[in-house]
């Protein structure tokens, strides 16, 4: 027999190095948890935790699970559901939450490259959970549907388990490059880490992110190409004003019920999700040009956009 110790494989040796980087990245990662919502998190700065906002559901009876199995009562710093991301202050008396070590996270705009290697790491009560898989998808900035910012487009081609929704997402390094959260038809996401920071730390100093406002109950409408109202062919996409807020900016600008949108400084309004992507923060105090059909005449009034009153 042969006193030679056989040599690792190369999956071996793959197999340690991602678990040795699943198990380097645990200590910094919790399970959060309400009512009737599970999901995972990070420790963004020392009592702090980001985790994805569409996942938390009900602001009450947030707790997080730490790694050594403490569950701390947790309150909400704030929340922006247009980036999917929420800060949550953990209690302040929890030493042991106040020590978990933040992470530490890549702002890079387009840290990964379509192909590259990707672990998930969320946490389940107290045990980390994991997955592995490839970018499909990284392109450049864009909108969400709900009006946010996002700094890259990353997509991946990985099973994400409910609770791990909020998880870390790391490269083939072990570097953190931002939160896997679901996207339309469960597509897998990450809020990159430039977006994260952005938004944490407004959260973190206001609890809100200013968005635009009008202070207009919005309805899409087709119209004919004389302006007129109808559903035949060569019709366009427009919105009808279907409530006016009298104390918001749609109101102080003359804009009045029946009133139909069809422009914004010029460009065509194809529908209502148009104009909440058009509302981001950047927009507040602003003054745009809206076209409008008023009783089939056209009319062009100057709106000042205000900020969206909390909730």
């Amino acid at each position: 027999m042969s006193d030679t110790a056989p040599s690792s494989s190369p999956l071996q040796t793959l197999s340690a190095a991602l678990a040795g980087t699943v198990a380097a990245a645990a200590p910094s990662v919790v399970a959060v948890h309400s009512q009737r919502s599970r999901s995972s998190g990070f420790v963004w700065r020392p009592g702090l935790v980001v985790t994805a906002d569409e996942a938390l559901g009900e602001e009450d009876g947030i707790g997080v699970t730490l790694p050594g199995g403490e569950t701390v009562a947790a309150s909400l710093a704030g929340r922006d559901p247009t980036t999917d991301i929420a800060l949550l202050r953990v209690d302040g008396a929890a030493a042991t939450a106040a020590a978990l070590p933040p992470v530490t996270l890549e702002k890079s705009p387009s840290p990964v490259a379509p192909g590259a290697l990707v672990l998930i790491v969320g946490s389940q009560g107290s045990a980390p959970v994991a997955g592995l898989g490839v970018v499909s998808v990284a392109g450049p900035g864009w909108r969400s549907l709900r009006g946010g910012e996002i700094d890259a487009r990353i997509e991946l081609d990985l099973k994400l388990r409910r609770r791990a929704e909020g998880a870390l997402a790391l490269d083939a390094s072990g570097r953190a490059f931002g939160m896997a959260v679901f996207g339309p038809r469960r597509r897998v996401l990450v809020i990159p880490a430039a977006t994260i920071e952005r938004v944490a730390d407004k959260l973190a100093t206001s609890g809100r992110i200013a968005r635009g406002y009008l202070g207009l109950g919005l309805q899409p409408v087709r119209l004919d190409d004389n302006g007129a109202g109808g559903t035949s062919g060569g019709s366009v996409g427009a919105v009808m004003v279907m409530s006016v807020d009298r104390q918001g900016p749609g109101a102080a600008a003359g804009i009045r019920q029946g009133d139909v949108m069809v422009a914004w400084d010029g460009r065509p309004i194809r529908s209502v999700q148009t104009l909440l992507r058009a509302l981001g923060p950047d927009s507040v105090g602003s003054t745009v040009i809206l076209s409008l059909r008023r009783a089939g005449e056209p009319a062009d009034v100057a709106l000042t956009i205000g900020e969206r009153p909390q909730a």
